[in-house]
């Protein structure tokens, strides 16, 4: 199963569908061009059954193999949204829309499927369905958990879920993945900080925000070094200070801080919540301030099965031969989390090649990756599937 021929044959096309997904960034779940893009591609490929509007505006294909005999139903998924970013690349498919780009490769995701979904309708050879999945608003918005809610895996009776994701600094044609946690949970705080603003020439007759917010971002980073046990994975980050003043001398009434705790396992996931509050608690009621903590849990810890881990890397190996089985967790999280936690399945890197880090104004998609991951995409059917 190596890289297959009709995926080079089809490059020109593919290519041309992800720069105009690029040229076209949408947010969130307003992919509503985005999606009516793939709606109409996938007719065309003479795909099944298209259906619009799951998880708000996501969409789900159908594909029937050439028989059905053992009534076995694989899910594929892909995003499909950009990012709030300037773009900073210069190419001439650059971002048309001021503040928005495709900075994580979420139009090669979709090009990728959407190639692997036209070659799958074409030859058919598996036994079985393949459940296409397009998914809005993966980047914070939690378009995975809603595709869920709505009931997609029932509807469709998906029995196992595959999703992938480039990767800038592993060469092209690579692929990389690991058993158990693959990315982390994301968690977000918000802190408000109340004390008794007045003129910075009398610190004393004030209580000092901006002093009781330096103390708690300081002892925050705490949970990191002392509370939590250093073989363990822990990310607490202080990502933003807002305060109510912006004079120089005026000592602000309230400071208001933002941040993100990111981590591998529930235990520690509950510890740290936990701790947050207390450390935030202590450390204002000590210098006399109030304090007030919204934490709120965002994505679960993206979880690959063993199994399903072994499947994926098995059709990674036979297209390139180049997989990395025990590639290092990231701390950055992935809402296909939700899916894995409804279904078995795993979640695997592809390479694209030497550009800037995802999330950057200057990230490209290497375009020459797009063989490897439609490759990747139609291989998990029909290696899960294959025909008696």
């Amino acid at each position: 199963m190596p890289v297959k021929n009709r995926f080079a044959e089809m490059l020109p096309e593919i290519t041309a569908w992800r720069r105009d997904f690029h040229a076209h960034p949408e947010l969130l779940f307003d992919v509503e061009r985005t999606a009516g893009r793939v709606a109409d591609l996938l007719r065309s490929f003479g795909v099944d059954e298209v259906t619009t509007g799951i998880g708000r505006t996501g969409v789900v294909g159908v594909i029937n193999g050439r028989s059905d005999t053992a009534g076995r139903v694989i899910g594929l998924r892909a995003d499909m949204d950009a990012l709030p970013i300037t773009e900073q690349t210069g190419l001439d498919y650059a971002s048309t829309i001021p503040g928005k780009m495709h900075a994580c490769g979420h139009d090669g995701h979709t090009a990728m499927l959407l190639g692997a979904a036209k070659y799958l309708a074409e030859t058919r050879n598996f036994d079985g369905k393949v459940v296409l999945i397009f998914q809005p608003a993966e980047e914070g918005g939690g378009g995975g958990r809603e595709m869920v809610n709505d009931g997609m895996m029932t509807r469709w009776g998906i029995q196992e879920v595959y999703g992938m994701h480039n990767m800038p600094g592993i060469p092209v044609g690579h692929f990389a993945i690991r058993p158990g946690a693959m990315m982390a949970a994301a968690d977000q705080f918000d802190i408000t900080l109340t004390g008794k603003g007045g003129h910075a020439a009398k610190p004393h007759d004030c209580i000092d925000t901006t002093l009781v917010a330096a103390h708690v971002i300081v002892a925050l980073q705490t949970i990191a070094s002392r509370n939590v046990d250093p073989m363990a994975q822990v990310v607490v980050s202080v990502c933003a200070v807002q305060t109510d003043s912006t004079a120089h001398n005026v000592i602000p009434q309230v400071v208001k801080l933002k941040g993100t705790v990111r981590t591998m396992d529930a235990k520690v996931q509950d510890f740290v919540e936990r701790r947050v509050t207390e450390i935030v608690s202590g450390t204002a009621m000590a210098l006399g301030a109030k304090a007030e903590v919204d934490y709120r849990r965002g994505y679960p810890v993206t979880m690959n099965r063993p199994e399903n881990t072994g499947y994926a890397a098995a059709v990674a190996q036979a297209i390139s031969g180049q997989v990395d089985t025990d590639t290092a967790p990231l701390m950055g999280a992935e809402d296909f989390s939700f899916m894995l936690n409804e279904r078995p399945g795993a979640y695997i890197f592809v390479g694209n090649g030497d550009t800037a880090m995802v999330h950057h104004p200057a990230y490209n998609f290497d375009d020459a990756a797009i063989p490897f991951g439609s490759s990747w995409y139609a291989g998990m059917a029909e290696a899960r599937m294959p025909v008696a």
